[in-house]
């Protein structure tokens, strides 16, 4: 559905994307991530035929942004990082005219609006003009904008940003809802939004693409190993890390803490392997009490740091 291919954007001397290459399926959510001046932005304008690459193509919904450009955008919706809304025009109007913009149907306009409105919750403020609105209100009026064609593609900048708890509670599970009918690149700062609504993660960084998988396979490939917390009730402690160790597969135990007669411990263990049931037999057949015992995961900002540092560092 889209398919961006060697791609690289030069500003003078300065290259702000550098020869990245990644595909979205059809209905997937793709979160877009990287720190200020990775190059997002950029790819983002590139996608929705804002801005020209200096080299390389990039395809949505089978069409070649550049040398079918305008099958290309009837085909997109586009959230950038300043909505562009004209302050002077209300919102509903504002609505309407982007309706006609983008052409949907005369005589479906109003209902289509109307929908529309009700879906990012906008309804309340339709009336008031869009100058007069907060950020809040502004990105979702932006968000209502790009989704009024029902495009197959949703790009969306920071769709989140300026939006109040409750607002982006609604606005992560409009957008859980719009995958599946549309395909969405999701640019955020906002590491958690990625893990709660998207399937797969791109990581740029400097320009260049540094990971691209799903939360959960970073996670593992990242590690190298199977990481467990487990957490026991013994009378000496240090029974609790050699049991551990003793157990087939485990590499390494780490006691990360104690509290009385509590340890909380790491134990690592060979890739793949699965050493749940070894663990709590080695706990449970000596009589100790095995009150936790559970994947350990990386989370996505130890990723994220993981990936742009390591980056970094090679250069």
């Amino acid at each position: 559905m889209i398919e961006v291919q060697h791609l690289t954007k030069r500003y003078g001397p300065t290259t702000a994307v550098d020869d990245i290459s990644f595909r979205v399926e059809k209905g997937e959510v793709l979160g877009f991530l990287g720190p200020n001046g990775a190059g997002k932005t950029t790819t983002m304008r590139v996608l929705t035929g804002y801005i020209p690459p200096t080299e390389g193509r990039a395809i949505v919904a089978g069409y070649d942004v550049f040398d079918q450009p305008i099958e290309a955008k009837r085909r997109t919706g586009y959230l950038p990082e300043l909505p562009p809304l004209y302050p002077e025009m209300t919102v509903r109007d504002y609505l309407l005219f982007v309706s006609r913009i983008k052409a949907v149907p005369r005589g479906e306009r109003k209902a289509r609006v109307g929908e529309i409105m009700e879906r990012t919750r906008i309804t309340d403020v339709a009336e008031r003009h869009c100058g007069k609105l907060s950020k809040g209100y502004r990105q979702r009026v932006g968000l209502a904008q790009a989704l009024l064609h029902n495009p197959e593609v949703l790009i969306l900048d920071e769709p989140t940003a300026g939006l109040d708890p409750k607002q982006i509670i609604e606005t992560r599970q409009l957008i859980k809802q719009l995958g599946g009918d549309h395909t969405i690149i999701l640019s955020t700062h906002i590491l958690p939004e990625v893990s709660q609504t998207c399937q797969r993660v791109v990581i740029i960084n400097k320009g260049r693409v540094v990971a691209v998988d799903s939360p959960e396979n970073l996670t593992a490939r990242l590690r190298g190993s199977e990481t467990m917390y487990v957490q026991v009730d013994a009378p000496v402690i240090g029974d609790v890390r050699a049991a551990l160790q003793a157990v087939p597969g485990v590499t390494e135990v780490a006691v990360a803490e104690t509290r009385g007669n509590i340890a909380n411990c790491e134990v690592n263990s060979e890739s793949g392997r699965d050493v749940r049931r070894e663990l709590a037999s080695a706990v449970v057949s000596r009589g100790w009490g095995l009150l936790e015992l559970r994947p350990l995961r990386m989370s996505l900002e130890e990723i994220f740091l993981h990936l742009t540092t390591e980056d970094v560092a090679h250069e």
